[in-house]
């Protein structure tokens, strides 16, 4: 356990930085729980006033309801381990959606099904005979995840005790489509037809569809809903519910949430929303999600036989377009006329270049389509096969036995593996016949392979790694060690791909010395395997492959932009940007240089023009614009009569990867929804319930402070902690960025600015703390945020390992996890190219939630 580092004094004073008058105000309250280490739930990241379960993995909420005094948040959870897997119901309970008590295990998985995604009702009027009319039972609606054959279907189970024990219904399921993507189904009371609403996801399809019924158990198709705005990936968890317009109780409008994974306006997993009306069978949006780009001159449509001027290199692109869509494709939609270029020909196995001729840039941007897998070009690598450089080689696995090395557990066998193992995907990328692969008998078998030691006589280790993305930190790894005294120096993982890649260890510092190597294995869930071969030292460090599937623009032969696809099939508008680029020779690539899932590209219909086309991603209107907002959905039967709504605070793309343990992702805090005009428009807005003021702690307060180009501690220090609630209101100066610091310490912060010229608030998260766990964790997420009255609002609340900013009227919102060190916890205003003033801040201590 981490300790709270003594509180420092500081005198009351402003650094130089920062000018003129600040009036400072601190509020004494009753003193702070004893030390962290005194007390539970205080391991270095556990959020102290945001729900997380006591220890395993935790995923959507579900079950959202409100019964006898008491808010009921069930969740999808692990009953025995801290990663993906055994989906069961979890439980805890709250007075007011701040103060949770966690309960035992609800609704288990078996040897039939896991208990995927639902939500929970009570059945006042006794529809289903599951209760009484004075003693009515607690129902929850879920989808049952069949494991022989993975087919999804919806089912029942009640209660009778205000959710403590459950019962499954003996009719399940209830909704059976025959499908394997059929799921997450939220049920209300629709009281105009006196009748259940089910909205339900037909995932792949990206569609909701509408269901209603009189006792929850047998169903009637109402309607459907989608394809519609950003559908780069599955549909997940919808949500349908009112709101009165500005707070008009006779304007009322519906809102429809649908998650989205992966395909978010952050990368991976996000929640999009639409506003509309909803007559009892059909929801119809107000924006029906029609695009006309920008007007511009087409310069390649792939309307033709082949491919004219382009030329080709490989297989994967054939001899001309393909028709849209042709059979044996990857299935597209979003194309523009009768062809497109599909790299999927034959499957993902080929490779190749499609190469344009040179143009001369005379126009501000250059607009396309574009599809396929997400493969992002890697300025560093090689396009084709990199030899490695010459050198000594340590081990090439060619042998029928591991030699010298020694193995422990199952993973490994008796020695290398010839290639792909049964029931594994290609295997592609090693040299030679054999290699390591401890995908023998599945992912469920793990152990480690240690090499002899040696002196560390060159330079650099080169060497070939695939497989799993399981960091050398993490609870589970998939990894390749370098250890020398005892200590791991150095480590490598894959990155979910069973194309291996060159990766170089700089051994510069270690000359000399003597050292082994490690093949860990450690992970039994998904992608839990490693792919190792040809450990060479070498003077010269090898350069990766790349598995890129991408649009590229080259000037003077060098790539300077580039952009692929979402893991779909639907061609969605992009732009390069050529305004820095007038006058030069450019050059056009589509890049397919990968062999695994999603290992294709699909591009169409350049054209240059004076603007740029706007993706439907970038149209979409987004509950929240962070990487960490997930599976929202809102509570039934609150008394107050307001929509709450809660979100899983984490992302697929690296969800079972961050660093914390004994338990693994917590719960946004629950949020306030509300429609309200902003800017001519309806947007939906939240802020944090007003409860979680019941934590609130020491305050601090300022005013009237002018910051300069630079930062300042904010408060001379004071302001400083691990969990705080922030309200601030800037006046926009000269200042082209400006906002806070938080948790910062020895290289480390987190930045939560506003950016005057884009107009979007924006949180940095590069340098937050524990960043390399994961490829797709570091990054800046922003959110389009227009001043009100030359003002900037915001509301900040930072957890031990979350920052969620409302900026605003709650209009713009970001969320994002971070993973700073339990001493990183300064508090800092800055301003970039200019100055800006801080009108007022005040500062909130908050206290945790088990206090």
């Amino acid at each position: 356990m981490s300790r709270v580092p003594a509180r420092r004094r500081v005198p009351l004073r402003l650094v130089a930085a920062a000018a003129a008058t600040c009036a400072l105000t601190v509020t004494a309250v009753a003193p702070q729980a004893a030390a962290e280490d005194s007390r539970p739930y205080t391991e270095t990241y556990r959020p102290q006033f945001h729900f997380s379960p006591a220890k395993n993995w935790m995923n959507d909420p579900n079950g959202l309801v409100w019964f006898q005094g008491e808010y009921h948040l069930f969740y999808q959870y692990n009953p025995s381990g801290n990663t993906w897997g055994n989906m069961s119901w979890g439980h805890a309970v709250s007075t007011d959606l701040v103060h949770w008590r966690e309960l035992p295990l609800a609704i288990p998985h078996d040897d039939e099904e896991m208990v995927f995604s639902g939500s929970a009702v009570v059945d006042h009027d006794n529809t289903t005979g599951f209760g009484t009319t004075e003693s009515p039972a607690m129902v929850a609606v879920y989808t049952s995840h069949y494991k022989d054959g993975g087919k999804q279907a919806q089912s029942l189970a009640y209660s009778t005790d205000r959710g403590r024990t459950w019962t499954k219904y003996a009719g399940n399921p209830v909704l059976d489509i025959e499908s394997k993507e059929f799921r997450d189904p939220k049920v209300q009371w629709y009281a105009p037809t006196k009748s259940w609403l089910m909205t339900v996801s037909l995932s792949t399809e990206r569609k909701v569809r509408f269901y209603f019924s009189k006792d929850l158990k047998s169903w009637t198709h109402l309607s459907d809903f989608g394809p519609q705005n950003a559908v780069g990936g599955v549909w997940e968890c919808p949500d349908l519910f009112p709101l009165p317009v500005d707070g008009d109780p006779e304007r009322v409008k519906w809102v429809l949430v649908v998650n989205i994974n992966p395909g978010g306006i952050a990368g991976g997993s996000a929640a999009q929303y639409f506003v509309g009306d909803f007559d009892g069978k059909r929801f119809r949006p107000d924006d029906d999600g029609s695009y006309t780009p920008p007007p511009g001159v087409v310069v390649q449509d792939f309307e033709g036989a082949g491919y004219g001027t382009w030329q080709t290199t490989g297989t994967a692109f054939g001899d001309g377009p393909v028709p849209a869509p042709a059979p044996g494709t990857s299935g597209t939609s979003g194309f523009e006329g009768k062809g497109l270029v599909d790299s999927f020909h034959n499957g993902d196995a080929e490779t190749g270049i499609l190469t344009s001729p040179p143009f001369t840039v005379d126009s501000p941007y250059l607009n396309f389509k574009v599809a396929g897998g997400r493969h992002p070009h890697v300025p560093s690598s090689v396009m084709g096969d990199s030899p490695a450089p010459a050198g000594e080689t340590l081990a090439d696995f060619e042998q029928d036995t591991y030699d010298s090395w020694t193995a422990t557990g199952t993973a490994f066998g008796d020695g290398p593996a010839p290639g792909t193992l049964p029931g594994q995907h290609e295997v592609s990328g090693h040299e030679g016949g054999g290699l390591v692969n401890t995908f023998l008998g599945g992912d469920a078998t793990t152990g480690t392979l240690t090499s002899p030691e040696f002196t560390v006589t060159a330079k650099h280790l080169n060497f070939l790694i695939g497989g799993g993305n399981h960091p050398s930190g993490s609870d589970a790894p998939t990894a390749v060690r370098l250890v020398v005294d005892g200590r791991t120096v150095r480590s490598a993982t894959g990155t979910d791909s069973e194309s291996l890649t060159w990766v170089s260890w700089d051994l510069g510092d270690l000359a000399g010395r003597t050292a082994h190597i490690e093949v860990v294995d450690e992970n039994t869930g998904g992608w839990g395997h490693i792919l190792l071969d040809q450990v060479m030292l070498s003077d010269t460090p090898a350069r990766p492959r790349s598995t890129e599937t991408a649009v590229n623009l080259l000037i003077d032969g060098k790539i300077v932009q580039s952009r692929t696809g979402a893991d779909s099939g639907s061609l969605d508008w992009t732009s390069f940007d050529l305004r820095a680029h007038q006058g030069k020779q450019a050059t056009l690539q589509i890049v397919d240089m990968n062999k695994a899932g999603w290992g294709h590209i699909l591009a169409d219909h350049f054209v240059a023009a004076d603007q740029p086309a706007v993706s439907s991603v970038q149209r979409a209107d987004w509950v929240d614009y962070g990487k960490d907002y997930y599976a929202a959905v809102s509570w039934e039967d609150s008394p107050d009569g307001k929509r709450h709504m809660i979100g899983w605070m984490n992302n697929w793309q690296y969800g079972n990867n961050i660093p914390t343990s004994p338990w693994r992702s917590a719960q946004s805090i629950p949020r306030e929804m509300a429609l309200r005009t902003v800017s001519g428009r309806l947007r939906l807005t939240q802020q944090p319930v007003s409860t979680v003021e019941s934590l609130h702690g020491l305050s601090v307060s300022v005013r009237d402070i002018r910051i300069a180009d630079g930062s300042v501690p904010l408060a001379a220090g004071q302001a400083d902690g691990k969990a705080l609630d922030i309200r601030a209101t800037f006046t926009l100066g000269d200042a082209e960025r400006f906002g806070f610091k938080v948790r910062t310490g020895e290289g480390q912060e987190t930045v939560i600015g506003y950016d005057e010229e884009t107009g979007e608030l924006y949180v940095d998260r590069t340098r937050s703390g524990a960043v390399d766990f994961h490829g797709d964790f570091p990054g800046v997420q922003r959110a389009p945020l227009t001043p009100r009255n030359g003002k900037i609002e915001l509301r900040i609340l930072v957890d031990w390992s979350s920052v969620e900013v409302f900026g605003g009227e709650g209009e713009a919102v970001i969320t994002d996890q971070i993973f700073p060190s339990p001493d990183s916890d300064g508090v800092r205003i800055f301003a970039e190219g200019g100055s800006v003033r801080l009108d007022r801040a005040k500062v909130k201590q908050v206290r945790s939630h088990r206090d």
